[in-house]
């Protein structure tokens, strides 16, 4: 798939507006809510050593982050390693590519870059520096 950070943008628009773009609804509020919530069952305990789940966001209780239908979900803040409010959720493409939504601070943020491993360093540093620049 080929996109650009515009559509990125738009998509992740529609995704905080609760399925609507420019005023148009195009996915319902209910499906939106049903994929950003975690799917994952309580209790799952990963197969990675909570040192890896770190180093690599997975699903996984043990480090907060659940897994919706095609999210990360950030399931409890104070677990995770990495800023984000409760209910935020991501997605990163294979080489790169990088987003989240963050409904509570009405926030979406993108990274395009095309990268080699390790890659998810500049998503870790993209998440510090965002959340540290929200000022109220």
């Amino acid at each position: 798939m080929v996109s650009t950070a515009p559509d990125y943008a738009r998509f992740c628009l529609m995704f905080l507006n609760g399925g609507t773009l420019d005023g148009v609804r195009l996915v319902s509020r209910k499906t939106i809510e049903h994929m950003t919530s975690n799917h994952v069952p309580p209790g799952y305990k990963s197969a990675y050593p909570v040192q890896r789940q770190i180093a690599w966001p997975t699903p996984s209780l043990e480090t907060g982050q659940g897994f919706g239908l095609g999210f990360g979900v950030n399931c409890e803040p104070g677990l995770s390693p990495l800023p984000g409010s409760k209910g935020m959720y991501y997605w990163s493409g294979i080489l790169g590519t990088y987003f989240w939504v963050d409904p509570k601070e009405q926030l979406i943020a993108i990274l395009m870059m095309q990268a080699t491993p390790p890659r998810f360093l500049y998503w870790y540093l993209m998440r510090h520096f965002v959340y540290q620049a929200i000022c109220d």
